[in-house]
């Protein structure tokens, strides 16, 4: 009996899914996207998990697509990649994206192609000092997806993006790091330690509000000022009429920790 290529863990309000093909340094399969949607139907059920943390099992996040998973068509013979953009990655990153609670990568090792991207498209990403990031597609003659050439040009500028797409070369976690791309890079003896407190720390805090700060600084990207401005007002009124802002501010009044129920 073949292992599940995707392992679900629930503690403390956290939620972790690992990817699990270790031995395919965690690449994608279409069996693995189907086990991955299962974990995360798991992961929304009212209740399950206020954080979601997504690594890989072994030496590395993941390596990306697995090419050896599909035949290559004869030359005269049409290749649809961008099937499995539209069926598989463009769903995962827009659920995650959507989230009702925050996501957070950590990331343990090489993280290529798609993978590199999906863990850019988590809310936060910590990554160990030993990991790299690759942005794959040009030693394959394809370009960047899995909302690569969105979240590139924004997080580092277009030249660095350009620079990363078009040389294709491994970036530490380092450089990430100073880079602005991912949220903070730690040695490897600390990584499973920090990545384990940050979990439980968002987990006891207002996922309610959370929530609501994921929508609105995403949708920053793409809103004009006034916009932006009105979109605060909608979602300050729905944070202000939730028992977590009561609690806080009697919390903050009385000069306790707030013990905060995410709603």
């Amino acid at each position: 009996m073949n292992a599940p290529s995707i392992l679900l863990d629930f503690a403390e309000g956290v939620a972790t899914i690992t990817l699990n093909r270790p031995d395919r340094l965690n690449s994608f399969t279409e069996a693995m996207h189907a086990e991955l949607r299962a974990a995360l139907d798991q992961v929304e059920r009212p209740g399950a998990a206020r954080v979601l943390v997504i690594t890989g099992a072994g030496r590395g996040f993941s390596a990306g697509q697995d090419l050896a998973e599909a035949a290559m068509p004869a030359d005269d013979e049409p290749w649809d990649v961008g099937a499995t953009l539209e069926n598989n990655y463009n769903p995962l990153l827009a659920r995650l994206r959507a989230l009702p609670m925050p996501v957070i990568a950590a990331v343990n090792g090489v993280a290529a192609g798609a993978s590199a991207n999906i863990a850019l498209g988590c809310d936060l990403v910590i990554a160990a000092r030993s990991a790299t990031f690759l942005q794959a597609f040009a030693r394959i003659a394809l370009i960047p997806d899995a909302g690569g050439t969105y979240v590139l040009p924004r997080r580092v500028g277009l030249s660095r993006a350009l620079g990363l797409s078009l040389l294709a070369d491994p970036l530490s976690a380092e450089q990430a790091e100073a880079w602005g791309l991912i949220w903070k890079c730690v040695d490897d003896d600390r990584f499973a330690e920090t990545v384990r407190a940050t979990a439980r720390k968002l987990a006891s805090g207002p996922t309610h509000a959370y929530a609501l700060i994921k929508q609105s600084l995403y949708a920053a990207a793409d809103n004009d000022f006034e916009s932006q401005l009105a979109l605060e007002v909608r979602l300050q009124r729905e944070a202000g009429a939730t028992a977590d802002f009561r609690e806080g501010v009697r919390a903050f009044l009385e000069k306790r920790p707030a013990g905060f129920q995410g709603r």
